[in-house]
């Protein structure tokens, strides 16, 4: 079994920022990238909580893939 790979994306809407897993499209948002990220972190681990253990030991930390944009 290959590892899980886990690509996040960052962007700002207005004055806060989203992240978002590419996987498992689960999201998150703060007023700060570091609070954003940290978030989405928090909710991978409640995504993945069901996961056998065999498996979360094969789960990377996931990766940021910066898309930081303005919206028009």
């Amino acid at each position: 079994m290959s590892k899980i790979d886990l690509k996040n994306v960052i962007w700002k809407e207005g004055k806060n920022y989203v992240s978002w897993n590419i996987n498992t499209g689960v999201s998150s948002f703060d007023n700060t990238k570091k609070e954003a990220l940290k978030m989405l972190e928090e909710a991978l681990e409640l995504y993945f909580e069901d996961v056998p253990l065999s498996e979360i030991t094969k789960v990377e930390k996931p990766d940021l893939v910066p898309l930081v944009f303005e919206h028009a």
